[in-house]
């Protein structure tokens, strides 16, 4: 016979199994979500491939619910299409939709490079600094894909520092729409070293404390960006 003790016991004991589940699945499908994300921004995935879940499975370790739970992350960030009783592809780049998100970016950046240059500390400014440097030796050294994370890292840093949780959630949620576009606008010549300059003068502007001329320095920065891809898109 068992107690209410024991059963007590029992149901504690299942709660917490279920719950080292859920969060062992919850693991999984965010790290597949990281994964997946990294292979469409790098092209690896390409724009109107199928995604086959049974490869996907086999190639990631893993199985189709954390796979199906990463795959809806990655649909709500508009990087891939799910269709009913079909495969899910890759979202293609929609040149006008880019346009639109790179205004957006322009002013959520900017606005948030202006609040940085009053909020951000000395020791913030010092790091963005030391992230600067190690960009520069990026780009001398030609490593694109770390030269990439490393400049999605300062732009995520130039945004937390305007302090405003919001304003930086905000940027989050965009990011994940325009990585593949940013990433695709280092195969432009000579946009690397373009890019590493700006950023460098927007760290001028802000150790200045200079609000004004770092909001004008950020949103030009993007509009670069934006008018890189659309090169691109011509060719």
């Amino acid at each position: 016979m068992i107690t209410d003790t024991e059963a007590s016991v029992a149901d504690d004991t299942g709660s917490a199994t279920a719950n080292r589940r859920r969060i062992q699945t919850t693991s999984l499908a965010q790290e597949a979500y990281r994964i997946l994300q990294r292979m469409i921004v790098h092209g690896e995935l390409a724009p109107g491939e199928r995604i086959v879940e049974p490869a996907l499975c086999e190639q990631l370790g893993i199985s189709r619910t954390p796979l199906r739970e990463a795959l809806r992350m990655l649909a709500s960030e508009g990087l891939i299409a799910t269709r009913r009783n079909r495969n899910a592809v890759v979202t293609r780049i929609d040149p006008q939709e880019l346009e639109h998100l790179f205004e957006v970016e322009a002013g959520i950046e900017s606005l948030a490079v202006g609040l940085a240059a009053e909020r951000m500390t000395n020791t913030e400014l010092k790091q963005l600094e030391a992230l600067q440097e190690r960009l520069e030796k990026l780009l001398a050294k030609g490593d694109r894909d770390a030269y990439f994370e490393l400049n999605q890292r300062i732009h995520a840093l130039l945004v937390a520092g305007a302090k405003n949780p919001v304003l930086e959630e905000t940027h989050r949620r965009l990011l994940g729409r325009l990585e593949r576009a940013r990433y695709l606008a280092l195969d432009r010549i000579g946009r690397w070293q373009e890019s590493t300059d700006e950023h460098r003068a927007i760290l001028e502007a802000l150790k200045a404390r200079d609000g004004e001329r770092a909001r004008r320095l950020l949103a030009d920065h993007v509009q670069h960006t934006g008018e890189s891809i659309t090169e691109i898109n011509r060719g």
